[in-house]
């Protein structure tokens, strides 16, 4: 048990999304404004007019995606369940934690989450972005904001990209191997990873994101061990500059015409559902898929506040601050220590251990 007496307050970023249909065009000029997404010359001048005629057009053509999920983004809802099961654990560990949630485009605002570290009269805060591999467009753009809006001697950490973290690819296989078990053969299907795209441009400035989504899917096809065929695709491209191909459509063109009859699409990029794996992939995706032929079509759910993926998050904060924060025994951990148990003829006895971030297996 980590047992400090220091008050820790942890941020946990998210880009947000808007709560009702009202809100998509007003969420959308936000993010729109964001000189980390639109940057040209004269953009001071540009960029508002620029934000308001992409919002208003867009808003139009992503109302229905909301529409089906239920008329808005359960993105909040989604990380605020994040935030309460992380400080309940963070808490258990003997770290008196207090989880706060700041969206980059839509309330709960980075000036709202700070206003809460100041009441809360934490003594350190953690930032914690929850976007797995490092983009300036996400990561870099929600820092930016805290560091304009954040004004205060107190001492502040941040979480470094986690993408290759041994807990989040078990919670990423956990999931993976729930939406495999559908199908009547699990090692059938195509594994289909679907990120999240960005402007070609950003990755010709050095920005990591793609060599990391890249790596990301290296690392839960060796920790999975599945035998399936596997491959990589983008979404959500915006605009009509050039972003990181192929497209989510494209590649289910290419499966059907390749008479590839059973897809699991893996969101690779997100930790939470909302409209780009509600809606775009479990809605739009399902039924291009259906129309092309493709018979079976399924879709990994979003780690969301799973218990393996929470133990992750706070593992990450509690090398942040520098203190052992124990965990539970993950599902997939559990079952190779029972089969384990079982080789050497005393799994009716053998004790399950705690793993903590001593135990490691990278």
């Amino acid at each position: 048990m980590a047992n400090t007496t220091r008050r820790v307050g942890v941020v946990l970023f998210q880009l947000g999304g808007p709560d009702t249909l009202e809100a998509i065009e007003p969420f959308l000029f936000n993010l729109f404004c964001d000189a980390d997404i639109i940057d040209f010359p004269f953009a001071r001048i540009g960029r508002k007019p620029l934000a308001k005629l992409i919002s208003t057009t867009r808003a139009r053509k992503v109302q229905h995606h909301y529409s089906v999920i239920g008329g808005g983004s359960p993105i909040r809802r989604f990380t605020e369940m994040q935030a309460r099961a992380l400080q309940r654990e963070l808490r258990e560990s003997g770290v008196d934690a207090h989880c706060f949630v700041a969206m980059r485009y839509w309330h709960p605002f980075t000036a709202e989450a700070i206003e809460q570290v100041h009441a809360a009269r934490c003594d350190e805060v953690v930032l914690l972005p929850l976007y797995p591999q490092y983009s300036h467009t996400t990561t870099g753009s929600s820092l930016n904001e805290w560091r304009r809006s954040f004004k205060s001697d107190l001492p502040v950490r941040c979480v470094d990209p986690f993408y290759s973290h041994h807990l989040y690819l078990d919670a990423f296989v956990e999931k993976i191997d729930e939406a495999l078990v559908r199908f009547a053969d699990p090692d059938a299907p195509e594994l289909v990873f679907s990120a999240h795209s960005v402007p070609q441009s950003v990755i010709e400035k050095g920005d990591p994101y793609q060599r990391q989504i890249e790596e990301t899917v290296e690392l839960l096809m060796k920790r999975g061990g599945w035998p399936n065929r596997r491959r990589l695709c983008y979404q959500s491209k915006v605009g009509a500059s050039k972003w990181l191909q192929p497209s989510l459509r494209g590649t289910l063109k290419d499966l059907a015409a390749e008479r590839v009859r059973e897809v699991c699409v893996v969101p690779i990029s997100f930790v939470s559902d909302h409209v780009e794996t509600l809606g775009e992939i479990d809605h739009e995706a399902r039924e291009q898929a259906a129309s092309l032929g493709i018979g079976k079509f399924e879709m990994v759910a979003g780690l969301n506040d799973a218990p393996t993926f929470i133990s992750a998050l706070a593992q990450l904060v509690g090398e942040a601050i520098g203190v052992r924060v124990q965990r539970p025994v993950s599902r997939r951990h559990r079952r190779e220590l029972f089969r384990a148990s079982r080789l050497v003829g005393n799994w009716t006895q053998a004790p399950l251990p705690v793993a903590t971030t001593e135990a490691s297996p990278f």
